[in-house]
């Protein structure tokens, strides 16, 4: 067997901001509460726990993911219902499975790689049989895949999840764009989507009795959520601003973060780093994060095989939305979502599912175009 060898320039990224996840957690645990332990600790676990992730997936190889694609995604449907039946409400929400001694695992962050995988195997076996395909080729290769978006989409939204399921939209939007299918389905889909957009929120800001018996209060509730950012209220929002506004240019320093707000460890944890470490700090932070985007888009430009590269689309449309949305909401640009920073903020489930993406991007990485047939 040829000798694997490892690009760099996705390893060293990877460590870079794991060491920075690791230091912020730590700094935000003045802010965090003592039952949940040692959250800075719990993320090394997490880190290594996901590094042998990327050892065994490297040893498999994507072509193994790829041929057992339909069971994960099968797999991932069946853990979504489950939370569903199953899983215990925490804040109203039933989105983790709590496992003893372990802690608690979020199905949702595994179906991102899961709808990842599908979409990409569905789009190789379209574009194999249909090399000119019709505009009715099209339309029920959409529709298709518009199945396979939509149910995980739905199983989510009912914990209720909303962002999860913005990502599942962003993942769907990217893929569907790089598998080459006629420009004319995004226009027509931008409008409709548009047109239901402006249709629900029409309601929503004119006649919010109706809005509720149509969808629900726990819709309203989180598209009250969503819209409470337009006039910057609410203690996290503003005490997040006012930490980074106030760092300077070399920040306050480590674990002297000047004001108290909520999830500092996990979707405030930007306010927390640019808080301590000022503007030069964030700078090298958000250098990072672009180094680590143009290297995938590096390797979406290489001679590879077709699947790689729309698995590539997938991760990269992924990474660039919680980047921006994470980042943006803590400084008041976009409504607050609840969307982590990938690599930086703690959550287990979150963070192994990113180690598992590292590890394609690796495998992505070592090999070159192949005439590989899915089983």
């Amino acid at each position: 067997m040829k000798k694997f060898k490892i690009n760099y320039h996705v390893l060293i990224p990877t460590i870079i901001l794991a060491l920075i996840s690791i230091i912020t957690i730590f700094s935000a645990s003045i802010y965090t509460s003592k039952a949940l332990g040692n959250l800075a600790i719990k993320q090394i676990i997490w880190y290594l726990i996901g590094g042998v992730l990327v050892i065994i997936l490297v040893r498999l190889k994507n072509e193994y993911l790829y041929d057992h694609t339909w069971f994960l995604y099968i797999l991932g449907i069946l853990s979504l219902i489950g939370l569903l039946l199953f899983a215990t409400p925490i804040n109203n929400s039933k989105c983790w499975f709590q496992i003893p001694g372990i802690g608690s695992i979020q199905p949702s962050e595994f179906m991102k790689i899961f709808l990842m995988l599908t979409l990409a195997t569905m789009i190789h076996n379209f574009r194999s049989d249909y090399q000119n395909p019709s505009t009715k080729d099209e339309f029920f290769f959409i529709l298709k895949t518009f199945i396979i978006f939509l149910l995980p989409a739905i199983l989510t939204f009912l914990q209720p999840d909303t962002g999860a399921v913005i990502i599942y939209l962003i993942i769907y939007f990217c893929m569907m764009f790089a598998s080459g299918i006629r420009i004319r389905w995004f226009i027509s889909a931008f409008i409709i989507l548009l047109i239901i957009l402006a249709s629900i929120l029409g309601i929503y800001f004119y006649n919010e009795s109706l809005f509720i018996n149509i969808f629900g209060s726990s819709l309203y509730y989180r598209l009250d959520r969503i819209f409470a950012w337009q006039n910057g209220s609410g203690l996290q929002l503003e005490n997040a601003m006012t930490a980074i506004g106030s760092a300077g240019l070399l920040g306050h320093g480590f674990k002297n973060t000047p004001l108290y707000f909520p999830e500092a460890s996990t979707d405030f944890i930007f306010a927390v780093y640019a808080s301590n470490f000022g503007l030069l700090g964030s700078i090298f932070l958000l250098s990072v994060i672009v180094y680590l985007d143009l290297t995938i888009i590096k390797l979406a430009h290489r001679k590879i095989i077709d699947t790689d590269k729309y698995i590539l689309a997938g991760i990269l449309g992924m990474l660039i939305f919680q980047q921006i949305q994470n980042i943006g909401m803590t400084i008041g640009l976009f409504p607050i979502t609840g969307i982590t920073l990938p690599f930086i903020s703690y959550g287990g489930s979150s963070l192994l599912s990113y180690m598992l993406l590292i590890g394609i991007l690796l495998n992505i990485s070592d090999k070159k175009i192949s005439t590989y047939k899915y089983k």
